[in-house]
């Protein structure tokens, strides 16, 4: 029985993925590397920031010590986090209201789960705080998807088994997070035809649609 949907943040209920590859693209012309592309940006899609950074610095010869790879990820997300003063609501991805409306009047319970450290900041500027009853992200977790831990955490915020939690994700490494969390998965966006999700849709705009037709 579904009792709590947990939804990935960038790309299912907001959409930063311009701002974040705009601030690493930045970071790696710093050090030198001009071949960092959109392709690689898609590669650091719903893992950590430490992670996401390693994709960075495999196309450098250089070595860094861990000390100075926390500070190039910092340095990466205070441009980052600049470039979020002009985020608000009108950058919530279409459907997301109507859809977590729909679910909350099912007396189904929502949450977020992020790798991303700013996702209280982004749920502010966006309006959505208020629309979830826990939220999961970087600040609590040690470890990043495709471990599930960040799903987890929401899942005992909520006070819901895992096996009664459905996860809405848009990449491969989150998809595998639900699953190994012994979740229900829904891949939407970048992830939409993942095989080992229980079901693809384009976006939640899509979903949300057709359960007021199943309803």
């Amino acid at each position: 029985m579904i009792k709590a949907v947990i939804f990935d943040l960038d790309g299912v209920l907001v959409t930063t993925d311009e701002l974040h590859f705009e601030a690493w693209k930045a970071l790696a012309e710093e050090l030198g590397i001009n071949g960092f592309t959109k392709a690689d940006n898609v590669r650091q899609r719903g893992v950590s920031r430490m992670a996401s950074l390693e994709v960075v610095l495999e196309k450098t010869e250089r070595e860094f010590s861990d000390e100075e790879k926390i500070d190039l990820a910092e340095k990466k997300n205070d441009m980052y986090v600049k470039s979020l003063s002009g985020l608000s609501k009108t950058d919530v991805l279409p459907g997301v209201f109507e859809f977590i409306n729909y679910i909350k009047s099912k007396g189904i319970k929502a949450a977020v789960g992020s790798a991303s450290k700013n996702t209280p900041l982004i749920l502010d500027k966006t309006e959505l705080a208020d629309c979830f009853d826990a939220i999961s992200c970087g600040l609590d977790t040690t470890r990043s998807k495709p471990d599930p831990e960040v799903f987890l955490i929401a899942a005992k915020k909520l006070g819901v088994a895992p096996s009664d939690c459905v996860v809405v994700e848009d990449s491969d490494a989150g998809i595998e997070a639900a699953k190994a969390g012994g979740m229900y998965a829904i891949a939407v966006g970048a992830a939409e035809y993942n095989p080992k999700a229980d079901v693809s849709v384009k976006d939640l705009d899509s979903l949300y649609r057709a359960l007021c037709i199943l309803a």
